[in-house]
């Protein structure tokens, strides 16, 4: 019985058609009830693609019920894009990167039609990642409030830092003076949080990284706290304001708002076709191994 199929990818130029292309073919000789997203369909019928008669859903409303899996196209962050699509269904995503190589995008376009056999075949895992959440007085994200990365508070300009105070599960933990406060999941330890200090950490392990910005302080350092920890942050600015961002997206918030994180009540899926390990893409991405006494 063959797989329902969503697919949404990132935008293309005209030396990467033939590359789309030879993925197309791959996708449709495997899958044979696709449902695109409408920006995704649109960019395809623009390149000529021969699609009309393919189904679409809107990127605002989300995929609908009743598919089986999700194939993000593009790099990590349209993987990113493709879970606020999926929201609290918990369709397992594949991520197939057509760029640089990703921490969730993984597969390469020469690997994908091989990849769609083994799912296909039912040999596959699906990996659950603990999504963050951020609530406020105010509904900063239009109800998708949540990420598999991180949440940024930060300032909204370049001139003065701004002070966050910090509390877990209501009790004070420290007034950060910094340009920002990083709230990372494991998954996005390897994001944001990675370029402001936090530790690597393997993404199965329940934990949030709680990582300055930039601190005044030099002896204050990246903090690992339980999931299940309920994270509040009040900010004074000069500025009367600051920003908030989950992942890609962000708003810029009045300064009187209190801000609540805390672990999602659903999770993300990620699709692992055998083979794809963490620790490879690791050695891979940041050029691990290559000490010559290795």
């Amino acid at each position: 019985m063959s797989l329902h199929i969503a697919i949404h990818g990132k935008t293309f130029t005209p030396d990467t058609k033939t590359l789309i292309e030879k993925l197309w073919a791959d996708i449709g000789a495997q899958m044979a009830h696709i449902v695109l997203s409408e920006s995704f369909k649109t960019h395809l019928v623009s390149h000529g693609f021969d699609i009309a008669n393919l189904d679409a859903y809107s990127d605002d409303a989300g995929i609908p019920a009743g598919i089986d899996m999700a194939l993000s196209i593009g790099g990590d962050g349209t993987l990113l894009e493709t879970l606020t699509h999926i929201g609290a269904l918990e369709i397992p995503i594949l991520g197939i990167n057509t760029g640089r190589l990703g921490f969730l995008a993984t597969l390469s376009p020469p690997e994908v039609g091989p990849a769609l056999q083994q799912i296909n075949a039912g040999n596959y895992l699906i990996e659950n990642r603990c999504l963050v959440s951020v609530q406020s007085d105010i509904d900063l994200f239009a109800g998708k409030d949540f990420g598999l990365n991180e949440v940024g508070i930060m300032k909204t300009d370049t001139s003065s830092m701004i002070q966050i105070k910090a509390f877990v599960d209501g009790n004070y933990l420290n007034t950060y003076w910094a340009d920002g406060v990083i709230v990372s999941t494991a998954t996005g330890s390897t994001g944001y949080s990675l370029s402001v200090g936090g530790p690597l950490v393997m993404p199965s392990s329940d934990i949030f990284i709680i990582a300055p910005m930039s601190p005044h302080n030099l002896n204050v350092r990246p903090l690992v706290v339980s999931s299940s920890s309920k994270l509040r942050f009040e900010v004074s600015s000069r500025s009367q304001n600051f920003l908030v961002s989950i992942d890609s997206r962000s708003k810029a918030v009045d300064s009187k708002i209190a801000i609540t994180v805390q672990k999602a009540e659903f999770v993300a899926k990620i699709v692992k076709i055998p083979g794809d390990d963490f620790l490879q893409t690791l050695r891979n991405k940041l050029n691990w191994g290559l000490d010559i006494r290795n």
